[in-house]
């Protein structure tokens, strides 16, 4: 089908829910795509932090095709060897608890929203201003957000926002205070790091008072900030953490990675999906950690995340470069337009969170020569 007749189709039959661009990708490679007239692009955008390996990485595929080929799906009521073996290598990884598999990111702040409320009956959940943790009702309302939120009202309830201050946060957690929830690295408000301060007031209230300490780390998690986990840069550990996107390269998977304290919280029957965690998703899941833990990648990561912040710091009409690792974001005039213009202009696939905010989330397997191809192409949109 030509662009055309896609875009015909989607104005009949698909759901509006995207805003899309009038571009096809149809093949992908590293951090280039190609769209349906041969044309190449540069991505540094990665399908939001997804595609963190690469387009179709070869270790990738090749387990893809191997698990595919023998067994895809069976449910959850029997076992199979991939989604064990993940289980325990994010939990050897990370918190040293139990995994619980889900599809998406927002699963996977669901099951930690049940986890917390299991955990202490009744209780209320933290969040601060600017989060994002999804889009279905219990991570929506999780989300402080009112473009997202009005429409869909009545939310969930028993959600407390406050701002980003480590004494506000600490009055606001107490004893019928369930968890504080936090993204260490705010990803689709902004790229808006949070405070160590606050990361470190959040862990002590919840010492205090015995509330859950969660990481949203499904963006900012999994290599994207120069270490495994976003949090260990800080040196503040949570009792639970959820990760999605980059884990599955592309395939639906996400999780809830528990510590010890909660690793039992959750008992059969109380939660579940019918998909989640299958043998195939798993096994690319597996290849992906192969890739990304790897210590000479995430000293690149860090390396690299430096000359790309350095060179946007540099281009005209910047004014602020935030951000960690390959997760950035510029503060400029017109970032919706400059971004369509990168895309039909020099080919270059990035994303406007906001009016005035452009996030960069390239592949962590870029090279130095293609931070610099980009950051040329951004100064011939700027000169």
């Amino acid at each position: 089908m030509s662009l055309s007749e896609l875009q015909a189709l989607e104005a009949e039959r698909v759901v509006p829910s995207y805003a899309r661009f009038p571009v096809e990708f149809v093949r992908g490679e590293g951090a280039r795509l190609w769209d349906d007239e041969g044309n190449e692009y540069l991505d540094f955008l990665a399908g939001i932090s997804v595609s963190s390996v690469g387009h179709c990485h070869p270790a990738v595929v090749s387990a893809l095709r191997e698990q595919a080929g023998r067994l895809m799906h069976v449910t959850n009521l029997f076992y199979t060897e991939p989604p064990m073996r993940l289980a325990a290598r994010l939990s050897e990884r990370s918190l040293g608890g139990k995994v619980y598999f889900s599809n998406s990111g927002a699963e996977a702040v669901e099951a930690a929203i049940k986890l917390a409320r299991k955990a202490r009956p009744g209780g209320r959940i933290v969040v601060v201003e600017q989060a994002f943790h999804g889009r279905t009702y219990g991570a929506l309302s999780a989300t402080p957000q009112e473009s997202k939120q009005a429409p869909f009202a009545p939310l969930v309830p028993g959600f407390v926002v406050v701002p980003k201050d480590p004494a506000a946060l600490d009055v606001a957690v107490d004893d019928d205070t369930a968890a504080v929830l936090l993204e260490p690295v705010q990803g689709e408000s902004g790229i808006n790091v949070l405070a160590d301060d606050l990361l470190r007031a959040a862990r002590e209230a919840c010492d205090r008072t015995g509330a859950a300490l969660i990481f949203d780390e499904i963006q900012c998690g999994l290599g994207r900030t120069g270490t495994l986990w976003a949090h260990e840069q800080v040196g503040v550990t949570p009792d639970a953490m959820t990760v999605a996107k980059a884990l599955g390269a592309g395939m639906p998977i996400g999780a809830l990675i528990t510590g010890p304290r909660l690793a039992d919280v959750l008992e059969p029957g109380d939660h579940g999906s019918t998909f989640a965690g299958g043998p195939v998703v798993a096994a690319a899941a597996l290849a992906v950690l192969d890739v990304i833990d790897d210590d000479a990648l995430l000293t690149r990561v860090i390396e690299l995340g430096e000359r790309l912040a350095e060179g946007l710091a540099d281009l005209p009409g910047v004014r602020e470069v935030r951000g960690r690792g390959l997760m950035r974001a510029v503060e400029i005039d017109d970032a919706p337009g400059l971004v369509r213009r990168a895309l039909l202009e020099q080919r270059l696939v990035l994303n406007a969170t906001g009016p005035t905010t452009v996030r960069l989330l390239p592949p962590l397997t870029i090279g130095e020569a293609e931070i610099d191809e980009a950051l040329a192409r951004m100064t011939a949109l700027l000169a």
